[in-house]
């Protein structure tokens, strides 16, 4: 009832402001269309009246020169005998070079500009039809907010499709942390679902979607806005260690130009049976990732071991950056695709016991799954111990990779 009561009103708070923002575009746009038309109204009027005027002042000169002309025979007819002459003389003169019967040529009636406005309904009609059109209230948006999975500093957001007449061409995700006053995008895409990092565990985010139409330029009503959370902490690395540099949050590694080699654990043990572990190179030049080595890896460990060079070694699993799995130090025979640029290699385990667990050790066995590049390795991992945390960790022999943990 709420939910109901507050989006109605939310609803009909939008709509009045876009339609009253709308009234006052509208009507600037009449008004500029009006300054627009009567600007060209004078213009022509301007222009056709011009050499009308002209004529005009001709026949008036014309005319002017004409009554002086019969004034000044008028006088010479009345006036002294002994003048007369000499008058009509004058006035003779002047007729003879007066062109009396010369006018300018008038344009006819036909010719003469009538100035005169077209309007008619058809614009009326087309903003008619298009107004009864315009705007759509929906009860439900098109996409909903499906599934929330924490992960080590961040959340996995799915979201759903819940009108089947709508066919999605995009989607766009965002969130604000807490009670922040505004929403900002995080994911604009295709796909249905999508990690967001850099989340602080414990902390309340607000998560809203929606979508675009297939051919469509405008965005759907945003879904029902919902909270997400971690309550897991985020994945990072051992700092201080020679040969890499790491990100502000750690959680990124770089294998700089140092001699020295070894292998970067985890600053803890945060992997946690049941999750997933995701490496994802980001190479420092989009073309180029560091020289590859045999002895690379990229896995997971029961404890951190110092002296090693790679996390080839007993108690460990890895896939070196040549596809190959390592288990316990030995290579099996199937192998990965080569980590490349932008390359994602996850890691997901489940627990298999296989005898008594307890304090002393016992049997245990942890069923491994490897992807990378749409291809993957399931194998057993037998352990010696019971261990339902594990470090993560890398180790590169030459320059230039560059890792994110999640």
């Amino acid at each position: 009832r709420i939910q109901i009561k507050e989006s109605a009103t939310l609803t009909r708070d939008v709509l009045e402001q876009h339609f009253n923002d709308l009234k006052g575009t509208v009507k600037k746009l009449l008004d500029e269309r009006l300054l627009s038309l009567l600007q060209e109204v004078d213009a022509i009027e301007q222009e056709s009246i011009k050499p009308l005027d002209e004529c005009q002042k001709l026949i008036e000169h014309g005319v002017s020169t004409a009554d002086e002309l019969l004034r000044e025979g008028e006088s010479a007819v009345g006036g002294d005998v002994g003048q007369q002459d000499e008058k009509l003389c004058s006035f003779t003169k002047k007729a003879l070079h007066i062109q009396l019967d010369s006018l300018p040529e008038v344009p006819s009636l036909v010719d003469v500009p009538c100035l005169s406005a077209q309007l008619d309904d058809c614009l009326l009609t087309i903003l008619k039809n298009q107004i009864f059109r315009y705007g759509t209230v929906a009860s439900r948006p098109p996409v909903q907010l499906e599934e929330f999975v924490e992960k080590p500093g961040g959340i996995l957001v799915r979201w759903c499709k819940v009108d089947e007449d709508f066919t999605p061409q995009d989607y766009r995700l965002q969130f604000r942390k807490g009670t922040a006053s505004h929403f900002e995008d995080v994911y604009v895409g295709s796909e249905t679902e999508f990690m967001v990092l850099h989340i602080d565990p414990n902390v309340d985010y607000q998560f809203r979607v929606c979508a675009r139409g297939d051919g469509r330029q405008e965005w759907s009503p945003w879904s029902v806005p919902q909270l997400g959370r971690t309550t897991l902490v985020p994945h990072e690395w051992t700092a201080g260690l020679e040969g890499y540099s790491l990100s502000s949050r750690r959680n990124i590694a770089l294998r700089n130009d140092s001699q020295s080699c070894g292998v970067l654990y985890s600053k803890a043990p945060t992997y946690f049976c049941g999750q997933t572990l995701t490496f994802r190179q980001v190479p420092l030049v989009i073309e180029t990732v560091g020289q590859p080595d045999r002895r690379d890896s990229l896995g997971v460990c029961v404890e951190q071991q110092n002296g090693f060079d790679s996390l080839q070694r007993d108690q460990a699993v890895c896939v070196s950056t040549n596809g190959a799995v390592f288990v316990n130090g030995k290579e099996m025979t199937n192998q990965l695709p080569a980590v490349t640029s932008g390359s994602t290699v996850t890691f997901d385990m489940e627990v298999v016991q296989l005898g008594p667990c307890s304090n002393e050790g016992g049997n245990f066995k942890l069923r491994v799954t490897i992807s990378s590049n749409n291809r993957e390795v399931v194998f057993d991992w037998v352990l010696d111990q019971c261990c339902g945390s594990l470090y993560f960790g890398c180790s590169f022999s030459y320059p230039g990779w560059k890792v994110l943990v999640f």
